[in-house]
C-alpha cells in the first residue's frame, strides 16, 4: 500500500474587531497605570524631599526654601503646605530692611569720554572670564565686554557697557489688560538694538501673566508712559547725562530729577557706593543692573533652578555688584523672566518651561 505524504495547512486563527480591541486597551491600561504608578512616586518623593526641608532639623533650609518659593507667582503655595500664614510672615518678613528715603548722589558718578571706551575691566579675581559658554561674538566689542559669573549656588552673566547713554528701556508700544507684552528678542529686533536684558515686573497672578500691566512706572523719553504722579514707587532709571538714580520717589519727583528711561522693581541693592543691607530672599533667577563711578551700566543675569545653578539671594548679587565696582544697583524682575540676548545670542538659560515670556520693559543697548 503506498502512502502519499500531503501538506496539512491549518487554518489561520480568526480574531474578531472586538478581541482587537481589548488586547489594545488592556496594553493602554497597562502604560496608564505605570505613568500614574510613576507619577505618584515622584509626588510623593518630592513632598517626602520637601517636608524635610520644611519640617527637618535644619532652620536655615526651611526659612531658604520658603522664600524661594515664595518669590514666584506659580509655586508659591508650596510653603502652605507645612507652615501656617504667620510662620510664612515671620520668616519673609524677619530680614526686611528698608532704604525709604535714599536717594542716588550724582556727583558719584563721573562719565568718562564713552566715545573712547575703556580698557575691558578684570574680575574680582584679576583675570577676564572669556569662557567658552559664552559665544566668541559676545565676549568684547564695541565697548561692551561679557563675563562669567560663578558662586557657591549659581552661574550668570555680566555684560558691562562703558557708555551709559546706550541704555534705553524697550516696551510693546503699549500697556493694559487687552495688550500682551512681547519678548525680549522682539523688543531689541523691534528697536534695532544690539542686545538688552529684561526690566520691570508686571502683574502676574498665578504665574500666567502677560506682560501687559506693568508694576510701579515707566518713563521713556522723558515722559510718563505708565503709573501715577503722586503714588511712591521702587524707580530705576537714567538720567539725561546717563546717571542711574534707585530708590522710591514719585513719578513727578523721577521726572523732576530729569529721568528719561525708567522702570520699577526692586529691592535697592547699593546707593551711593553702601550697601542697603540683605532682606529676606531665597535662591532664584535674578537680573539686575549697577553702574561704576565711570558711568559704565553693569547688567547681571543670574541662572536659576537648574541642576548646575540654584539660583542667587538678593545679598549674593549686591555682591557680585559690588565686586564689581558698582556705586549703585537694584534688583530687576528675576524668575522665569530673566534673560540677557546679545547680538541675537541667548546668554543665560531661561528658567520658564514655556521658554522666553512676554515682558512690558527690558534694558536695551543702543
Amino acid at each position: 500500500m503506498k502512502y502519499m505524504n500531503k501538506k496539512i495547512t491549518k487554518k489561520p486563527e480568526m480574531i474578531s474587531p472586538r478581541s482587537r480591541l481589548q488586547k489594545v486597551g488592556s496594553g493602554l491600561g497597562k502604560a496608564l497605570t505605570f505613568l500614574l504608578v510613576t507619577i505618584l512616586l515622584i509626588t510623593v518623593g518630592l513632598y517626602g524631599v520637601m517636608w524635610v526641608l520644611m519640617k527637618g532639623p535644619s532652620p536655615t533650609a526651611q526659612r531658604l526654601f520658603t522664600l524661594s518659593v515664595r518669590e514666584t507667582s506659580a509655586v508659591g503655595f508650596l510653603a502652605n503646605l507645612y507652615l501656617t500664614e504667620d510662620e510664612i510672615a515671620k520668616i519673609v518678613n524677619g530680614d526686611a530692611t528698608s532704604t525709604d528715603g535714599e536717594t542716588t548722589n550724582a556727583s558719584l558718578i563721573t562719565i568718562t569720554n564713552p566715545s573712547q571706551g575703556s580698557e575691558p575691566q578684570t574680575s574680582p579675581d584679576g583675570e577676564i572670564d572669556s569662557s567658552e559658554d559664552i559665544p566668541a561674538s559676545a565676549i568684547s566689542s564695541d565697548g561692551i565686554e561679557i563675563v562669567k559669573i560663578k558662586g557657591s549656588t549659581y552661574k550668570g552673566v555680566m555684560m558691562i557697557v562703558d557708555d551709559p547713554s546706550r541704555i534705553f528701556v524697550g516696551t510693546p508700544g503699549g500697556f493694559g489688560a487687552d495688550i500682551s507684552g512681547i519678548s525680549l528678542s522682539d523688543m531689541i529686533k523691534n528697536n534695532q538694538a544690539v542686545g538688552g536684558i529684561n526690566a520691570g515686573g508686571f502683574f502676574d497672578p498665578g504665574g500666567g501673566g502677560n506682560g501687559g500691566i506693568p508694576d510701579g512706572l515707566v518713563i521713556c523719553g522723558g515722559k510718563l508712559m505708565w503709573g501715577d504722579k503722586g503714588v511712591d514707587c521702587s524707580v530705576i532709571g537714567f538720567d539725561s547725562k546717563g546717571i542711574l538714580h534707585v530708590g522710591t520717589m514719585t513719578a513727578q519727583e523721577a521726572l523732576d530729577e530729569d529721568i528719561q528711561w525708567a522702570v520699577s522693581f526692586g529691592p535697592t541693592l547699593i546707593v551711593n557706593g553702601t550697601p542697603c543691607g540683605a532682606k529676606a530672599s531665597g535662591v532664584n533667577p535674578r537680573t539686575a543692573i549697577g553702574q561704576r563711578a565711570d558711568g559704565a551700566v553693569l547688567l547681571l543675569v543670574i541662572d536659576g533652578r537648574q541642576v548646575d545653578s540654584l539660583g542667587a539671594t538678593f545679598e549674593d548679587v549686591a555682591d557680585i555688584m559690588l565686586d564689581y565696582g558698582a556705586v549703585n544697583a537694584s534688583n530687576l524682575d528675576g524668575g522665569s523672566s530673566t534673560l540677557m540676548i546679545y547680538k541675537d545670542e541667548i546668554l543665560n538659560v531661561c528658567a520658564s518651561v514655556y521658554g522666553p515670556r512676554e515682558l512690558p520693559t527690558s534694558f536695551l543697548i543702543r
